[in-house]
């Protein structure tokens, strides 16, 4: 269902997991480290987590996707520690008999995960300063 993981996130096995002969449509979003934000060159990305919460939280949402949906299965991914230019941060797969229901599925699941995981973002930059970023208040 919800995952974390250190390692690169490895998607075939994950499309497989999902798929079913009962389902016509699987929309999966990837999230990647991009090399800027807010006009700021980015080298890399550092994410810090509370596991526990962030499990619990991430089926939370699936469950509630699934429920929304009316989608067959559903799965994310997202990564944590330091991570390159490039590389995935989060990836979400969501399977439905029809693809606007999957593509709706994904599309709330990045959405809350995003809203409600507690994951915490730092971005190093070029100039050599690193600061947290989108951490609520």
């Amino acid at each position: 269902m919800f995952s974390l993981t250190e390692r690169p996130i490895i998607v075939p096995p994950l499309i497989e997991v999902l798929r079913d002969p009962q389902v016509g449509a699987l929309a999966t979003f990837e999230g990647w480290v991009r090399n800027h934000n807010h006009g700021r060159e980015v080298l890399s990305l550092e994410y810090q987590v509370y596991p526990e919460l962030a499990l619990l939280e991430g089926k939370k949402i699936i469950l509630e996707a699934q429920e929304r949906f009316e989608l067959r299965q559903a799965l994310a991914v997202h990564r944590w520690g330091h991570l390159q230019i490039g590389e995935a941060a989060v990836w979400v797969g969501a399977t439905a008999s029809h693809r606007q229901a999957a593509f709706d599925g994904a599309e709330y699941i990045i959405d809350e995960l995003k809203r409600r995981l507690p994951i915490w973002k730092k971005e190093h930059y070029q100039d050599g300063g690193a600061e947290w970023v989108y951490c609520r208040h």
